[in-house]
């Protein structure tokens, strides 16, 4: 009997999609005639710059490759799901909240019921700076819950998130910090799931797996929801398993408070701290493990408005980070090479979308002042094709690859669709780029914005979908407790 795998199918035709435009690009490189002689130094100049922004899309492609074969066949590293007992630190929850009066509620909620032992755990909304009724609702949760909250109220101060959690870390003596934005829905077993890791006295930084909860609202969520599929389930796995960079995202994850006291602590100077405290707590030979099976609901956005301020935002903040550590990341001989090499890539990821535009730009020059047409004409074919592979750091192939192992097919069906979410990315993270050079030299400070919220739910109805629905490893029911750990305080960094 034969059985058909449409993901898979659809992994192999996006692929093939890409390996003959690569294939037939380099070869037109290679045998290229020399330029005509009126325009010999434009024209070399010109060439080599797009073939330099094609050598760095097969890069990109490349790695993508990689990443999808190496989760779907390659050994899964997920090493820490199996603890369940131990002797658990003392944790501090941050709830970064900015007006956030739609969702609060509900993610204070979900955080009742957390497995955690109570003695151990302080649940702290950060309220930072808030002008509508964000702050009464958490004062309102907390007195009808006593002792359960700790909530602190900043009315002051520079704005943004690091900002706001470094002075909220300074209120409190907890030796693991975990962090989720207002807008999440922590399952019951989360916060064990995300300290566990940290009995290993190597890591510094946890991440687990965000997904959108309010999927079906229209095509957009949808969308997101596989970009989301593909950069989590295949991307951030697959570096964890290749033993390469996991990215500590700044929600549904936990922090080590020594290592990031050690590093400096949180840079208010950054737009996205936790990109930042990735590379830092790498460079200082701390490691950040991604747990896929630790998942977490999110709102994503449901309007294209607000979807491309996110993306900008993220690009701004990620791009200040790329000029702050690439060099030094790449000098690093601390680092093993696949560290810096992978490094590199991930801290440039969102520098690819203005490179393909200036890619694009190039290849229609030179298509036009060239004879050479149908080489140049392959190029530009090459270069819209090979960002179909691409796209925001979720490729195509990735998506189909995280329907697959996601179990719901149905979803491939979307995939075409993605590209119209790529091409719109692509614009706004190379108008975000552009905008973030010209303020560099008019010396403007990045500004930081918050997402719009939409949630309609009601408080009880997102908590009971929690309970239901959220995904906890099988381990936890059946296996029996493992030997109990040492404190992590009593950890020592090798």
């Amino acid at each position: 009997m034969r059985v058909h795998f449409p993901a898979r199918n659809a992994i192999i035709a996006g692929l093939s999609a890409i390996v003959f435009p690569v294939l037939a690009s380099a070869q037109a490189l290679v045998i290229e005639a020399p330029p005509p002689a009126e325009h010999p130094l434009l024209l070399r100049t010109l060439t080599v710059m797009l073939a330099m922004i094609v050598v760095m899309l097969i890069v990109f492609t490349t790695r993508h490759y990689v990443f999808t074969f190496a989760r779907l066949f390659g050994r899964q590293r997920q090493p820490y799901l199996d603890i369940e007992a131990g002797n658990w630190p003392t944790v501090v929850v941050f709830i970064a909240a900015h007006n956030e009066e739609l969702v609060i509620a509900d993610s204070l909620t979900a955080l009742l019921n957390v497995d955690y032992p109570s003695d151990r755990l302080i649940l702290m909304p950060v309220n930072d700076r808030s002008t509508d009724d964000t702050r009464m609702i958490i004062d309102r949760i907390a007195a009808a819950n006593p002792g359960r909250f700790t909530p602190f109220h900043r009315t002051e101060g520079r704005p943004g998130k690091a900002a706001a959690l470094k002075d909220a870390t300074a209120l409190v003596n907890a030796e693991v910090i975990v962090i989720f934005d207002a807008d999440y829905l922590p399952a019951r077993g989360l916060i064990k799931q995300l300290v566990a890791p940290l009995f290993d006295p190597e890591v510094a930084a946890v991440m687990g797996r965000v997904v959108p909860l309010n999927v079906g609202h229209n095509l957009l969520t949808r969308l997101l929801d596989l970009e989301r599929a593909g950069g989590y389930q295949v991307d951030q796995a697959a570096r964890m398993n290749l033993g390469l960079v996991p990215q500590y995202g700044g929600t549904v994850g936990a922090v080590r408070r020594r290592a990031l006291e050690e590093i400096g602590g949180w840079d208010v100077d950054m737009l996205a701290e936790d990109t930042d405290i990735t590379f830092r707590f790498l460079q200082n030979g701390w490691k950040t493990v991604y747990q896929n099976r630790s998942e977490c609901y999110e709102e994503v956005p449901e309007t294209w408005r607000v979807r491309i301020g996110q993306i900008s935002r993220w690009s701004s903040g990620h791009n200040q980070v790329m000029n702050k550590n690439i060099i030094k990341l790449i000098f690093n001989s601390r680092l093993r090479t696949r560290e810096r090499v992978d490094g590199a890539i991930l801290l440039g990821v969102f520098m690819m979308s203005p490179i393909l535009v200036v890619g694009w730009i190039l290849a229609t020059v030179l298509f036009f002042i060239s004879p050479h047409h149908w080489v140049l004409g392959w190029l530009a074919f090459f270069a819209l094709v090979a960002h179909s592979s691409l796209g925001n750091n979720a490729a195509f192939f990735e998506i189909a690859a995280a329907t697959y192992l996601d179990g719901n097919r149905n979803r491939i069906r979307l995939l075409p669709l993605s590209m119209l979410g790529f091409l719109i990315s692509m614009v706004s993270i190379s108008k975000a780029a552009v905008k973030q050079l010209f303020d560099y030299f008019r010396r403007e400070e990045l500004m930081w914005h918050k997402t719009e919220r939409f949630r309609r739910m009601t408080i009880a109805t997102s908590a009971a979908y929690v309970d239901t629905v959220a995904l906890m490893p099988v381990t936890e029911a059946l296996a029996p407790a493992p030997p109990s750990l040492p404190p992590i305080s009593e950890s020592v960094t090798t």
